[in-house]
């Protein structure tokens, strides 16, 4: 039956592909499986389309274990101005706190608010994204490690089933001055308006919806959007691709498993593919000229043993991508593969400033 859905898939692609919604998400890899998932405009997400065999496998099957030293994560104190902190970092500190605590961020890129991630972290141990403004005020947090901390006792590995009873009903709306964010997450994660702050908590579907990522958005910062998708720029599209790598490494190290370097020859290759789709107006890993991931990196002279390869579409910023990318079971499988050594990211931007995403993974 398999065999029987890939020879026939010019003649059920194209009408799939018309109930599929605005914003999808996609994976393929030559050691997995090819699944696609949904992800419409409102951060939400749904699976849509069926399971079918990869067609390549991977040459090796080595064992790839972590290549850093560990490190003790941080004392935690209870917050004292904010429900949260991260690292003992609250809302309204200043970037001359963090910097004490953390030393100089590794990487400073452009966010979808219009300001800059600062990314602190120790070989990925100890990661935390953290948003300034004009006056170095933070005004932006996230990490998908253990280092949340709250009044309410809120940890990472905590169910949502107590987030839930701790902290009462979610936000349904995101409102500010311009336009309504309509938040359904079918369970991935939940909104919460305190503070002066939007504290979104990620879960981790595939460990019983715990709590595994906080985002905390000051809620000026917020309401400063002007438009649905923020236009789209060469430093926008830099920041969201190195966003993207960071999260990936952050969640491997999570994982026990080791990090991947960056290739800039493959994110030249997912770039362009990125572009390709924007352009073009299509959501698929085959291009309009039937190449496959695979064709395109053997094109660009990129060797490779293992490969694999997750698209995403429309997401507001790499925080979300990612995270729903990671409660895809076939995204989730590219993204912790003990045996990808390089990860490359290209994202391109359509006329509606919706961002593609590709992610390509590989073994040498």
């Amino acid at each position: 039956m398999i065999l029987l859905a890939i020879w026939t898939r010019p003649l059920w692609e194209d009408p799939v592909r018309d109930v599929i919604p605005d914003a999808v998400s996609d994976t393929f890899s030559s050691a997995s499986d090819f699944v696609s998932e949904a992800i419409d405009n409102d951060f939400y997400f749904r699976q849509v389309a069926d399971e079918a065999t990869s067609f390549f496998q991977s040459f090796t099957d080595s064992e790839t274990g972590t290549s850093y030293e560990q490190v003790e994560t941080p004392e935690l104190t209870t917050p004292e101005e904010q429900s949260f902190s991260v690292g003992n970092v609250e809302i309204g500190d200043t970037r001359g706190q963090v910097e004490e605590m953390y030393g100089e961020a590794k990487r400073q890129s452009e966010n979808e608010y219009g300001v800059e991630w600062f990314t602190y972290h120790e070989n990925y141990q100890n990661f935390m994204m953290v948003a300034y403004d004009e006056q170095d005020m933070v005004r932006g947090l996230f990490t998908n490690q253990d280092l949340l901390s709250s009044q309410q006792g809120i940890a990472l590995g905590d169910s949502k089933s107590f987030v839930n009873e701790t902290l009462g009903e979610p936000e349904e709306m995101i409102r500010n001055g311009w336009f309504n964010y309509k938040i359904e997450s079918e369970g991935e994660y939940d909104v919460y308006h305190m503070d002066g702050t939007y504290a979104t908590i990620f879960y981790d579907l595939h460990e019983s919806e715990e709590v595994t990522a906080i985002q905390l958005i000051d809620e000026d910062m917020e309401s400063a959007k002007s438009t649905l998708y923020t236009p789209g720029s060469e430093a926008l599209k830099e920041g969201l691709e190195y966003q993207l790598f960071d999260l990936t490494n952050a969640t491997r190290v999570k994982h026990e498993l080791s990090i991947l370097e960056w290739d800039e020859a493959v994110r030249e290759t997912a770039r362009k593919h990125s572009t390709d789709m924007a352009a073009n107006q299509f959501f698929s890993h085959t291009n309009l000229e039937g190449q496959s991931p695979f064709d395109r990196m053997k094109e660009d002279d990129i060797s490779f043993l293992s490969a694999g390869e997750n698209l995403a579409y429309g997401q507001f910023s790499s925080v979300f991508a990612h995270q729903g990318l990671l409660n895809s079971e076939g995204h989730r499988e590219n993204i912790l593969h003990r045996d990808f050594s390089h990860l490359g990211i290209g994202v391109d931007f359509n006329e509606s400033d919706q961002p593609f995403y590709t992610e390509n993974f590989f073994n040498n």
